[in-house]
């Protein structure tokens, strides 16, 4: 067995319709969550490839209706491709392999969770955005994703994690790490504090507007970084969005300010000098252009005035769940030194004030694309 493989595959490939022979297997890509290998599979003489996952039901403990998700999710994009010319579903689309008995999952004799999809090919992820294409590349990609989505039938899909984007709710946990201070840490973090409790008014914008109906509830995918999407190795296009555990119901804006967190800085997360760390408004504009591409279509008038916004949200969002963390002891998030959590939110409220002094100028790239 391959050192790097954790599991006995050859006991999980045969409940899948693979209708082939394995002939090897490697682990796959850069996540921390779910282990994920590549299977090659002998069909026919012909080789091919495809994606199998032990997914981590500590983070996800109702797998059955995260699987629900995605297949309802899948099913529509791809029914929605093959009414577009020239379109492929099987490179556009993640492509669930069911088991046997016609599941999007296998529940082996351990009590672990499995699924497959069908490998994509000629296409490959990144890690970091290098250039302003890929991140005009990966925000169309994001705002087709939502676009072909706005009409899912079928009801609500389930919310596999809830609150997760409830940023009042973060607070109402950062407020209650601080009372506690059960490590004595507060004292090392009075002007990060002192920061997020300036700006606890600005928590509630957006879960207020979704619950008085000023903003639509949509079908949001909540993990919106650029490894999340496939480009295309021939022309870099983005060709498909992959990672859908957390596709749930929530609002657009949570979406596109993840975006805008994880694409416009210059600078790792985890940054310590914060000289290094400087929002990219040519990448803000960019994901703008992106995005209104493939999203203005169906976006309210109040959802894109909101856009500029959203990206302080949810960069303060997880500059305050790092601050939280920190106060709690580092119970969440893995670090790998002493105060990770807090240097990580450091560099999140650095993003944060930057965008702050640069509103005006966001609020003016969007107004180009407004219809």
């Amino acid at each position: 067995m391959n050192p790097g493989i954790k599991h006995d595959l050859s006991k999980v490939v045969p409940f899948f319709r693979f209708r082939g022979i394995m002939k090897g297997a490697e682990p796959w890509g850069s996540g921390h969550i779910n282990d994920t290998y590549r299977l090659h599979i002998e069909q026919g003489g012909r080789d091919m490839y495809y994606i199998l996952q032990r997914i981590n039901d500590k983070v996800f403990p109702d797998v059955p209706k995260m699987m629900d998700n995605i297949r309802r999710v899948t099913t529509h994009i791809r029914e929605k491709l093959a009414e577009i010319p020239g379109s492929n579903f099987s490179r556009e689309s993640l492509s669930i392999i069911y088991t046997l008995d016609d599941k999007p999952f296998y529940l082996d004799v351990y009590g672990n969770f499995w699924r497959a999809y069908v490998f994509v090919e000629h296409a490959q992820t990144y890690d970091f955005v290098s250039s302003p294409d890929q991140a005009y590349q990966a925000a169309k990609a994001f705002g087709r994703f939502q676009s072909m989505l706005r009409d899912l039938p079928g009801g609500p899909l389930y919310e596999v994690i809830p609150d997760f984007h409830n940023t009042p709710r973060r607070f109402e946990k950062f407020q209650a790490a601080l009372a506690a201070d059960k490590l004595g840490r507060a004292a090392s973090a009075q002007a990060e504090i002192e920061f997020a409790m300036a700006r606890q008014d600005s928590t509630s914008v957006v879960v207020d507007k979704l619950a008085s109906g000023e903003l639509p509830t949509r079908v949001t995918h909540n993990d919106t970084k650029i490894n999340n999407v496939m480009l295309n190795d021939a022309d870099g296009h983005g060709i498909c969005v992959i990672d859908l555990d957390t596709v749930m119901p929530g609002s657009v804006l949570y979406d596109f300010g993840d975006e805008v967190r994880t694409t416009t800085a210059s600078a790792a997360e985890d940054e310590r000098d914060l000289s290094k760390v400087k929002f990219r408004l040519d990448l803000f504009s960019e994901l703008v252009r992106g995005y209104m591409e493939s999203a203005g279509d169906f976006l309210t008038p109040e959802e894109v005035r909101l856009l500029p916004f959203s990206g302080r949200l949810i960069t303060f969002e997880i500059g305050l769940r790092f601050l939280t963390d920190y106060l709690e002891g580092d119970t969440y998030f893995k670090t790998h030194r002493e105060g990770h959590n807090l240097d990580r939110c450091r560099t999140q409220f650095e993003m944060v004030r930057q965008m702050e002094e640069q509103a005006e100028a966001m609020e003016a790239i969007v107004a180009k694309y407004r219809k």
